[in-house]
């Protein structure tokens, strides 16, 4: 049995619940990316410097916000060809997601079909020969099996399609089989990138190694639930997809080595930060230590839910992209950096055209150095 990390949504110092729509913003449909930029390491960068101050950089100006006692901490997981199409044996449609694999030849998966899937009915894929046997249901999700002798992975890999976001209003090419994975991707698992990642090339990790700053992976496979609205206002009720990580014993000894130098970790992308915190949260409860002065090593389960009020104990900074209105990763970011400064820092991104989203452009945020009245709805 995996260990979990607890749910920590907190509803921080409010005296009414955060409500859903205290995280919205307007976004204008042409600011969302549609396409990758030509070349990692094009994309920009907006900084937030100090308290209030926001800079217009690009990528390319990341190596000069570390020290080399940092530690930078990137997300290793692989997304996998993890959407399917196909037929029922009554002719109708079906599309499937997957969202986590199972033991032997099952899988969970979002499923879209005009009509419920029955317990005992097959789907017949598109491309290929192989067949699915629907099992049941564990909602929200359809427990599927492969029929016959096939694996799950080989299916994806002949029959699948790169599961690109909902809002990238086109259909997957040949070409974001490579460009939506970072280029630390070597871990199968993930149906949606830890999209931070993708902005890095070889020269600019040269760049951060030259600075002296060190790099470690973790693996977090990314759910398809990650794109699941909030269906709640009060959003303490809102219950998170359960998501597999795993902690090398590498990245536990280097964490150690930057905590004792006074160096500060960087998660890259909001991935590695629910990782490492969990992962700090799970240590500190069997052991009674300090959260965050140490990480525990090996696989986990986190539901974690950060928002504002919540107290980070293994992330010192963040590069994340932007995220969607009314999500759990915008959320999050505001608990790193404060509501009222991350909402006018996406204000300022939609006023200079930033791009938005998987394929678009990067924040770069330092904790706040306290909880201040600014930091939280009220």
């Amino acid at each position: 049995m995996l260990p979990r990390a607890r749910s920590q949504a907190a509803r921080g110092y409010n005296r009414r619940p955060m409500r859903r729509s205290d995280f919205h913003y307007e976004l204008p449909d042409e600011l969302i990316a549609q396409q990758p930029p030509e070349r990692r390491g094009e994309s920009r960068l907006l900084c937030l410097d100090g308290d209030a101050a926001l800079a217009d950089r690009t990528i390319r100006d990341l190596p000069a916000q570390l020290s080399a006692s940092d530690l930078l901490v990137f997300n290793d997981t692989r997304v996998i060809p993890a959407r399917l199409f196909g037929e029922k044996a009554s002719g109708g449609r079906v599309e499937i997601l997957l969202e986590r694999l199972l033991e032997g030849q099952r899988f969970l998966a979002q499923v879209r079909a005009s009509k419920a899937l029955r317990p005992d009915s097959e789907v017949r894929i598109d491309g290929c020969d192989d067949v699915l046997v629907v099992e049941g249901r564990e909602e929200p999700f359809y427990r599927l099996r492969v029929k016959g002798e096939g694996e799950v992975l080989a299916l994806l890999e002949r029959a699948g399609h790169v599961p690109l976001p909902p809002y990238i209003s086109r259909a997957d090419a040949p070409a974001d089989r490579e460009r939506y994975q970072t280029i630390f991707a070597q871990t199968p698992g993930a149906v949606a990138a830890p999209t931070a990642g993708l902005h890095f090339d070889a020269a600019l990790l040269e760049a951060i190694r030259a600075r002296g700053a060190r790099i470690e992976t973790l693996t977090l496979h990314v759910g398809a639930g990650t794109f699941q609205p909030l269906r709640v206002d009060d959003i303490a009720e809102h219950r998170m997809h359960a998501e597999r990580y795993s902690i090398p014993a590498t990245l536990v000894d280097a964490y150690a080595q930057t905590r004792a130098a006074g160096g500060r970790v960087v998660a890259i992308g909001t991935t590695s930060v629910r990782a490492l915190e969990s992962a700090a949260a799970i240590l500190a409860e069997q052991t009674g230590a300090a959260r965050g002065s140490a990480l525990q090593a090996g696989p986990g389960e986190t539901r974690i839910f950060i928002t504002p009020g919540y107290r980070f104990a293994a992330v010192d900074a963040l590069l994340t992209n932007f995220h969607l209105p009314e999500s759990t990763l915008l959320m999050l970011v505001s608990a790193f950096a404060g509501h009222a400064r991350v909402m006018q820092a996406y204000q300022h991104a939609v006023r200079e055209r930033y791009r938005f989203f998987s394929y678009g452009d990067a924040m770069w945020l330092p904790k706040r150095s306290a909880i201040d009245p600014q930091a939280l709805i009220v």
